[in-house]
């Protein structure tokens, strides 16, 4: 599976900036003819704009259900759309869409573990379900930036059967140290490839930590973004999967019964 991960500076509070953007970076991307597009956490608001959060939202997803739905299906490329401000019967969600080939969107998640420290939790309502799919044949899921400090949401997805876990995520520099262990915990752990797909920039005071990275299942970076906006290319060798797991087992040895969760 080839990636393309859209490590995006995203443009607070300025979504006709951002969807343009988006546009051309995925059109730069397909020169590279990925299998896979991926998109950074709200790259259509910016990471919670302080004024008119509700006027910038999408509506039910739906401009980024033509936009990028359109561009999946005019490229034949599956886009895992990052996440965008969603509003939707009143209330603002931080959504993640994921299209195929055709430019059906095929699965959706709301954010899980909204981020107390930054207001999050003051103006998004968060999810309530996990989110799975597939993708030209392989199994994956999706989780949002803060949920990677909750191993058991990476956890709950993994003993259903995973392969792939793609992480949109806005997470700050000061911090970005953090990402990198995390990210190739939540790899290792649970004997995956992950993608994190991390914006950059800076929105209000905050500076956020680019790093969005491609990593195996043995915690190695196949591919690893530096600070600024890029378009950061992987393979994901899915074939080395069952050796990894025929070696050590983890699923097999668990102990789920002394588990208190």
């Amino acid at each position: 599976m080839k990636i393309a991960c859209i490590q995006m500076d995203v443009q607070l509070g300025r979504p006709g900036e951002n969807f343009a953007r988006a546009a051309a970076l995925i059109e730069e991307a397909m020169a590279q003819k990925p299998d896979v597009l991926v998109l950074p956490e709200t790259w259509n608001t910016g990471f919670r704009p302080k004024e008119g959060l509700h006027e910038l939202c999408d509506r039910d997803g739906s401009r980024t259900r033509s936009v990028i739905g359109s561009l999946a299906a005019k490229y034949g490329v599956n886009i895992v759309a990052g996440s965008i401000s969603d509003l939707r019967r009143g209330k603002v969600y931080n959504t993640a869409l994921v299209f195929d080939r055709t430019g059906s969107c095929i699965a959706s998640y709301d954010k899980t573990h909204l981020f107390t420290p930054m207001g999050e939790d003051r103006y998004y309502t968060p999810g309530d379900h996990l989110c799975r799919f597939t993708l030209d044949g392989v199994s994956c899921g999706l989780i949002i930036c803060y949920d990677i400090r909750f191993p058991e949401l990476t956890r709950s997805l993994a003993v259903q059967g995973l392969d792939m876990l793609f992480v949109a995520s806005q997470w700050p520099a000061v911090r970005i140290g953090h990402l990198d262990t995390l990210a190739k915990a939540r790899a290792i752990e649970n004997q995956i490839f992950l993608c994190c797909c991390n914006g950059c920039g800076t929105a209000d005071e905050t500076v956020f930590g680019g790093h969005s990275a491609v990593i195996d299942p043995r915690g190695r970076e196949l591919a690893k973004a530096g600070k600024k906006e890029q378009i950061l290319y992987a393979e994901a060798d899915l074939s080395q999967l069952q050796t990894i797991r025929d070696s050590i087992y983890v699923f097999r040895d668990r102990r789920p019964e002394l588990y208190q969760l």
